[in-house]
């Protein structure tokens, strides 16, 4: 197994992930979010919807048929451990499978629908290493990839399976107009602008296709300490909030950073407990969820101002390592991934148990059913993180 990453300094950081083609769904969902009690009177701030009778008919794909190629696979493997429950999903899931230089999309029942890049997607010359987070933008069509650790980030068009463009050198990190130094967590607003965090450099950059420099930037460049609305320590994660405006992750201090629209200072905070954030985001307005980066890991949701709500901190076989990104679910269930685990994980947070696992613990793996330090999960549309904000979502 590789060893985990992070355990460096905190601001010298790798992390993220990257792309892929939404399966059709057919699905009726109810997608409200609430405050609750769990039954260890924990309070979660997701309210839990049954468990059966919340999603409606999906169109599911016949055992072994590759949708993209539509190759039948007579011995198909599925990746899902025992146990695992494929009705706590909406739909397919992208996973940045950092270590084996992919990504993926699986099926609730854990059959593999689709792989990046496959024969042919890349142009002669062109590579595509280490995706640690991919996201797509608000109409599908499009998926954003960080390849932290490569030093760049990348727009992949669905339908054509292409790269159409890159900020940033592959395997050169830079201050300077188009280069980057750790990006992370970058998203595709509906005006074509990017949005990301730049950790070493201390910054978050706006960036406009097909420029290849940042239209404007927040912090100033390797000014590394926390000022709210001027500064930034080590930046990994920024993500829309329902407001329009946007939370931003600071690992050097464990800050939660609120900015209002426009980029307007608002509020920061401390997750509680944490020693590692990561990638917090917005389950709903004034609850937000987060991952600890470290071992044991742990996963939890907290109130604007930094009380906790619910935690996810298990040992034994249920305990995290290196967990990145936590995403809400329709349900109230918890998506993850585990990266050092080799696993993406769904919790229930009213008994804290792992309800489906993708991948085996603590074997890495290239084959169906196995990831390699799995760096960042998305839903597919139209559950994905972007289409959650979509009318409010803009670049600060």
């Amino acid at each position: 197994m590789s060893p985990p990453r992070r355990t460096t300094p905190r601001h010298a950081i790798w992390r993220r992930r990257a792309l892929a083609l939404a399966l059709p769904i057919t699905l009726v969902v109810s997608v409200a979010i609430a405050s609750g009690k769990d039954e260890d009177n924990r309070s979660t701030g997701v309210k839990r919807r049954p468990r059966h009778g919340v999603l409606g008919a999906r169109a599911v794909q016949a055992p072994g048929v590759d949708r993209i190629h539509g190759q039948v696979d007579s011995d198909p493997t599925w990746g899902l451990q025992p146990g695992s429950d494929p009705s706590v999903l909406p739909g397919p899931v992208l996973i940045a499978d950092r270590d084996n230089n992919r990504l993926v999309e699986v099926s609730p029942d854990g059959r593999v629908l689709w792989r990046f890049p496959a024969a042919g997607d890349l142009a002669p010359g062109q590579t595509f290493l280490l995706p640690d987070d991919a996201f797509f933008s608000p109409d599908g069509r499009r998926v954003i990839v960080t390849q932290e650790d490569d030093y760049v980030i990348s727009v992949l068009d669905v339908a054509s399976r292409r790269i159409v463009y890159r900020y940033g050198h592959p395997g050169v990190p830079g201050s300077e107009p188009g280069y980057v130094h750790n990006p992370d967590d970058a998203l595709l607003m509906p005006s074509g602008e990017i949005l990301s965090a730049d950790i070493k450099n201390c910054r978050v950059l706006v960036i406009r296709p097909p420029a290849h420099r940042a239209l404007r930037q927040l912090g100033a460049t390797g000014d590394c300490e926390h000022q709210l609305g001027a500064s930034y320590g080590s930046p990994n994660g920024v993500f829309p909030t329902s407001d329009g405006g946007t939370a931003i992750t600071e690992i050097n201090g464990d800050w939660l950073d609120l900015l209002g629209p426009h980029g307007r200072p608002s509020l920061a905070s401390h997750p509680p407990g944490f020693s590692y954030p990561s990638d917090t985001n917005e389950v709903r307005p004034g609850l937000f969820l987060s991952a600890d980066y470290t071992s044991p890991g742990a996963i939890e949701t907290f109130t604007s101002d930094g009380r906790l709500r619910w935690r996810y901190a298990r040992t034994g076989p249920g305990a995290l390592d290196h967990p990145s990104l936590a995403l809400p679910l329709p349900n109230g269930d918890v998506l993850a991934n585990d990266d050092a685990n080799q696993r993406v994980i769904v919790i229930e947070p009213h008994t804290n148990k792992i309800v489906w696992q993708y991948g085996h613990t603590g074997v890495p793996g290239t084959n169906d059913g196995f990831l390699s330090n799995p760096d960042g999960v998305e839903l597919a549309p139209p559950y994905s993180l972007e289409a959650r904000f979509a009318s409010t979502l803009r670049a600060p």
